[in-house]
């Protein structure tokens, strides 16, 4: 297959450090002659990661279907494949590289099969070059800062049978208004903002996401407004740095502001993700007490509790302050919850740095935690760094902060008992059909009796009993 050279532009991680402020939002449109031509065709996205790559999967999937195309039973059923992936962390990329493997022998028995990878391993340079160079089966790659451009390219890949390949470097435009295809009809992703600026020393995501920019607040409300109108109950706000919403419109609204605003939507819940300790202020602090919306939870990722490590991964503040923070959580709201994500392992972490990550545990109590053991990633500069810990330590360390994590989500989680409790039902047990699961207003999962009519529907649940990861209780009427 030949290459198409107008759509060849591979990524280069120098361009991506380059900060721009010229990014503006434009109103996205269609081509008309890419309407309906995906009559009778059908595609399948697989997503790998976090919750802006659902968010993406959902406004890719919006696009095909405004092609025409339809969602596929499976893989195997397809004319359009796309993964949607993960950089974060190697075993994630793996786990890709094994699944690109597979769709290979789908190829094939079906030529005609159009193969697209996406998401933040593409905006990496050394992985579009072992795609070019080691899987030619590949017809279709492009980054996180094209996905408006996706028409042009299935039109190229699957009616043109060119090998369409570009992945941007700089983030271009805020393309608003993009069709979503969105997988629940009661809860709902909104990106807020795109990009990081914090540029941790461990993380690829500054480069595969781009500069920080916000969406217009007006566009985010009418957004919501909308979703309020069609029955959606919950939102969840995303962003890299979800929390510096607004820091580069220059308006003086931050993050605290959009809370207010969206409160006031009618929308029943708030939630977002992931916040920096670093710009948590006073108003969103407020808005946790004052917004009947915004959910009594909040994920606050540590990383680590040792000042040297946090100095060393570029976290821009100290224990001390983040724990100032949760004391300010605290004193506005009793009962959040509390989670986090902590790394163990990372370059020439002493005991004595693990020890006062323990230290944090026990201090906060937290609710749960994501727990990994540092991943290198090329291209940051941790990746460049003698590391002095053995494989074996890490795993050991890694096993004593879960046992330590565990201690806690237990404790949080029995206290729950004899309590009732405000239940978005989300959906059927896949073990148990006449289960019901969905989520309290602490972000606790909670199991219960009940029937599908109920999906979407905010009840009432009594706990009857706690288990490590989720609450079972039974539903009543108040």
């Amino acid at each position: 297959m030949k290459d198409y050279s107008k759509y060849f532009q591979v990524p280069s991680m120098n361009e991506a450090r380059k900060r721009t402020s010229d990014v503006v939002s434009i109103d996205y449109s269609i081509d008309p002659q890419f309407i309906g031509i995906g009559h009778s065709k059908h595609y399948w996205i697989q997503t790998y990661g976090c919750q802006a790559n659902e968010a993406d999967s959902e406004m890719i999937a919006g696009i095909f279907e405004q092609m025409g195309f339809s969602e596929a039973q499976g893989p195997e059923d397809s004319d359009i494949i796309l993964l949607n992936t993960c950089a974060i962390r190697d075993n994630a990329e793996q786990r890709i590289w094994g699944e690109l493997g597979r769709l290979s022998r789908l190829k094939q028995t079906n030529p005609d099969l159009v193969i697209g990878i996406s998401g933040c391993m593409t905006q990496e340079e050394g992985v579009v070059d072992r795609l070019l160079k080691k899987n030619p089966y590949v017809d279709l790659i492009f980054g996180t800062h094209n996905i408006h451009k996706l028409p042009e390219y299935i039109y190229q890949s699957y009616f043109e049978k060119e090998r369409v390949v570009e992945v941007f470097s700089m983030p271009g435009t805020i393309q608003e208004n993009l069709p979503k295809k969105r997988k629940q009809n009661h809860k709902a992703w909104i990106h807020i903002m795109y990009g990081c600026d914090e540029f941790c020393t461990y993380c690829i995501v500054p480069y595969t996401r781009g500069k920080e920019r916000s969406r217009q607040p007006e566009d985010v409300i009418k957004e919501v407004e909308s979703l309020v109108a069609q029955g959606y109950k919950e939102v969840t706000l995303l962003g890299q740095n979800v929390n510096a919403y607004g820091n580069d419109l220059n308006r003086g609204y931050t993050f605290g502001n959009l809370l207010f605003d969206l409160d006031q939507t009618g929308i029943r819940r708030i939630r977002f993700t992931s916040p920096h300790p670093r710009d948590m202020d006073e108003l969103t602090i407020r808005a946790f007490k004052e917004c009947e919306s915004v959910m009594e939870h909040l994920h606050l990722p540590v990383q680590s509790g040792s000042n040297a490590i946090l100095k060393k991964m570029n976290r821009h503040y100290t224990a001390e302050h983040y724990l100032s923070i949760i004391k300010q959580m605290r004193d506005a709201v009793p009962d959040v919850a509390i989670t986090t994500d902590i790394i163990v392992g990372f370059p020439n972490e002493t005991e004595e740095d693990f020890q006062a990550t323990l230290d944090m545990v026990e201090m906060v109590e937290y609710d749960g935690a994501f727990t990994f053991i540092y991943s290198k990633r090329d291209g940051t500069p941790a990746a460049n760094w003698d590391d002095s810990i053995s494989a074996e330590e890490k795993k050991d360390r890694f096993d004593r902060l879960i046992v330590a994590t565990k201690k806690y989500s237990n404790k949080n989680n029995d206290k729950y008992e004899g309590q009732v409790v405000e239940v978005l039902v989300d959906g059927v047990s896949k073990t148990d059909d006449t289960m019901l699961s969905g989520y309290d207003r602490h972000n606790k999962l909670v199991n219960f009796k009940g029937d599908a009519s109920m999906i979407g529907d905010i009840v009432y649940v009594q706990i009857t009993q706690a288990k490590t990861w989720f609450l079972l209780g039974e539903q009543v009427h108040v």
